[in-house]
This record gives C-alpha cells, structure tokens and sequence, in this order.
C-alpha cells in the first residue's frame, strides 16, 4: 500500500491520521476548531509532538467546543500553562482562547465557522494532483487570503502556512499525492482542479 512519503511508518497513530483524517473534508464547527487550534499549536514543532497530544487537548480545551473555551478565564490560562499534556507556550495557549472568542463572532455573524471557511474554497474541496511530496506547496492564494481574513478579525497563530497546512488536514485542499491510495478515494469529494 503506498501512502504519503511524509508518513513515519513506525507510528500506527500517525498512519492511522493519514488513512482516515488528513483530506477528508471537515463541515463541523468543533472539529474545524480544533483543528485550527492544533495547527496554531504545532508551529515550530512536529506533527507528531501534537498529535501524540491531541487527546490530552481535547480534555484540557473541554473538547474544543467553541463557545466553552472562549468563557475560559485568566484562571484556566494558568491551568493550561501549568499541565503537562499539552505544549505549554504562553503565546499559544492565550491564542487559542482568544481564537476561540473570535470563532463565536464568526459563527453568530456568518452562521458557521465551516461555512466561512469552506467559503475561501467555494465551498469545494480543490482535488490536486501532485506526482511527489516535493512538489506540494506550503501556501496558496487561498491560505493567504484566509491568514488575511483572520488575522484582521483578530485571530492570533494563523498565518499563510498554517492556514494551507490547516486546509489540508480538514480536506479543504486534497495534497495526497498521486500514488497514495487515499487520492483516488479522497478526489471524489472534489472538483478535480489541477494547479
């Protein structure tokens, strides 16, 4: 089975990310969360490192829920800063609450976090077949117009290269390359666009 060159075949939990999550389209508003939580989590550090952390996330940001983390206070910031399980950098636990804040001014103004969004895509998955792992990019127009857009409603650890990462794991761009054999499945939910 061929799969991604970027997956570490040692780690079941890592292939296990890549053969059921990474470019399967996210609509739901916890997980797109969560998702833009982890990637804002993970700058600077590897995938694995969050990954192998994600459960403990989860718990310590009461399941990303929106709503629940952006009532977190001063109080659960010092918590978070404090346990373990999670990568306790002080600018990235304040983004995440803050980040979560400006979630439910998006989700009270434009409906959903996923359709706002899925909007920088029209809504579509963009399929693309790359040939290698080398010939992916690490941004597009559409991730700088997204880190554009969030940052200017105040959203803090979004920047064009964790936007595109971002759109990649929730299945807003499909990167599997050609060979993998989650393209073929996964181009389906797309419209097939060749970049």
């Amino acid at each position: 089975m061929v799969r991604c060159a970027w997956v570490p075949g040692d780690d079941p939990l890592y292939v296990a990310y890549h053969d059921r999550e990474w470019g399967v389209p996210v609509h739901d508003d916890v997980r797109l969360f969560e998702y833009l939580c982890l990637e804002g989590a993970q700058a600077g550090l590897s995938w694995r490192t969050i990954l192998h952390r994600r459960e403990h996330y989860r718990q310590a940001f009461a399941g990303f829920v929106p709503e629940k983390v952006a009532a977190f206070t001063e109080a659960d910031a010092l918590r978070l800063l404090q346990d373990p399980g999670i990568v306790r950098n002080r600018l990235k636990v304040h983004a995440a609450l803050e980040n979560a804040r400006r979630v439910v001014e998006i989700q009270e103004r434009a409906g959903s976090l996923a359709s706002y969004l899925w909007a920088f895509v029209d809504g579509r998955p963009h399929v693309n077949r790359w040939a290698t792992a080398a010939d992916v990019p690490a941004v597009s127009e559409e991730a700088q117009a997204m880190s554009q857009a969030l940052r200017k409603m105040g959203l803090r650890f979004v920047g064009p290269t964790i936007c595109y990462s971002f759109m990649q794991a929730t299945g807003m761009v499909m990167d599997h390359v050609v060979e993998c054999f989650r393209h073929d499945e996964l181009a389906t939910y797309g419209d097939e666009k060749v970049r």
